[in-house]
């Protein structure tokens, strides 16, 4: 059974099609997806997915590009939706990217901060994006987020970042782009990480294998992750996925 860690399913991408999307994920075989929020409306929509789709859980929280829009209640309705709602699994997706000048980096910061904050009092998993900050991340994690659990999604770290998280207790998540050929680091990363700390994703309908590259991703394309990282590792494609499923089941407590 595939796991694909992160899909954003609730997407507009697929408002036309979804049923049709998640009925070609159950035929590739992916048996639980984790869709993670971007902002409070994204969050309640993926909650209001997850209820509606055995297999699939959410995760809520706000992501950095739209920090700019958190407010100081967000922190006591994303608590809310963690106690309240059984399908919530994680707080994300959560972090730092410094791609674009806006919002602000400060701004981000604080967001990411009572992110941090809020994973450890509820004590369940964060899901964080972390897109050229990585110092500015791991000091974050360092100071507010002792005895933390997650997950960096699309992982993009150096091998010396790598050895860091790898001691914090954090998994690495692998997408498209490790198909790419010229994705030379995150190739070099997923040969070299403990395989019980990888997981899967696609981040549909984003980051679409090499396969398809230039169309739409979509859940069931996570197939093509699970059996470039066998060949990566020399290992059965199969092993690849239950490996990552189990890994996910262990970090989302499924």
């Amino acid at each position: 059974m595939l796991f694909d860690t992160h899909c954003h399913i609730n997407d507009s991408a697929y408002d036309t099609d979804r049923p049709d999307v998640l009925a070609r994920a159950a035929e590739a075989g992916v048996g639980l997806m984790l869709c993670p929020a971007t902002d409070m409306a994204t969050s309640q929509a993926c909650i209001d997915l997850a209820n509606g789709h055995d297999g699939v859980y959410a995760a809520v929280g706000i992501h950095p590009e739209l920090a700019a829009t958190a407010t100081p209640d967000d922190a006591a309705k994303l608590r809310q939706w963690v106690r309240g709602e059984q399908k919530v699994v994680a707080i994300g997706e959560v972090g730092l990217d410094y791609h674009w000048p806006e919002p602000e980096r400060d701004v981000q910061q604080a967001v990411f901060i009572d992110m941090v904050k809020l994973a450890v009092e509820l004590d369940v998993p964060i899901i964080i994006h972390d897109r050229e900050a990585h110092g500015d991340t791991l000091d974050i994690l360092r100071q507010y987020g002792k005895g933390i659990r997650g997950v960096f999604h699309c992982y993009s770290g150096s091998l010396e970042m790598t050895a860091e998280l790898l001691r914090m207790g954090f998994y690495f998540g692998f997408d498209g782009p490790l198909t790419y050929p010229n994705s030379k680091r995150a190739r070099r990363v997923a040969e070299n990480l403990p395989l019980d700390r990888i997981l899967i994703e696609t981040d549909s309908p984003y980051l679409t294998p090499q396969a398809h590259r230039g169309q739409r991703n979509e859940p069931a394309y996570v197939r093509y992750v699970a059996e470039e990282l066998a060949a990566l590792r020399g290992i059965r494609a199969e092993e690849a996925v239950r490996i990552t499923a189990e890994n996910g089941r262990r970090l989302f407590n499924l």
